[in-house]
């Protein structure tokens, strides 16, 4: 696997989002993530749109599943517990919502906004046990300018 120079994806994603805007800036950086890391066959973001349950957002890759409750698979315990999820098997999850059946391997980093949810960023790949260690901490840095340099409505007003 090449090694990854996330300093360097970070500075220049830093530059591409030259806009406050949260829909091109989200974008954005499934473009840039899915065309920058290598191995992945989805990059996607799922909104909170309503209570406990994730919308399809920007995404590149096939069609993808909609809606996610928060109950159900990968992307739903990242929103539930607020904490990244990586996955190295995918088919070990009990249940997991296979989208795209190529799919093997995961990484989901919550967007979180002032101690409230607004979405998870989902990465899929064909490659068992793709995500390491320094892809978290890279992807997650990722999320951190992102936040940074967008503002971000809470889509989901509490009730």
């Amino acid at each position: 696997m090449p090694q990854i120079d996330y300093a360097l994806l970070n500075r220049q994603l830093e530059t591409l989002l030259d806009t406050r805007d949260w829909l091109t800036n989200s974008a954005q950086v499934c473009a840039f993530v899915f065309h920058e890391v290598p191995d992945l066959n989805w990059v996607g973001f799922y909104v909170q749109r309503t209570s406990e349950m994730l919308g399809l957002g920007p995404f590149q890759g096939k069609p993808a599943c909609h809606p996610i409750p928060f109950s159900k698979g990968v992307c739903g315990a990242a929103a539930r517990q607020k904490t990244t999820q990586r996955v190295d098997d995918v088919h070990a999850i009990a249940d997991h919502i296979a989208c795209d059946a190529d799919s093997r391997s995961e990484l989901v980093i919550p967007v979180v906004m002032e101690g409230e949810l607004w979405g998870v960023l989902d990465l899929d790949s064909p490659i068992p046990g793709r995500f390491s260690d320094v892809d978290q901490e890279g992807i997650e840095r990722l999320v951190a300018t992102f936040l940074r340099q967008t503002d971000i409505p809470l889509l989901f007003e509490h009730q």
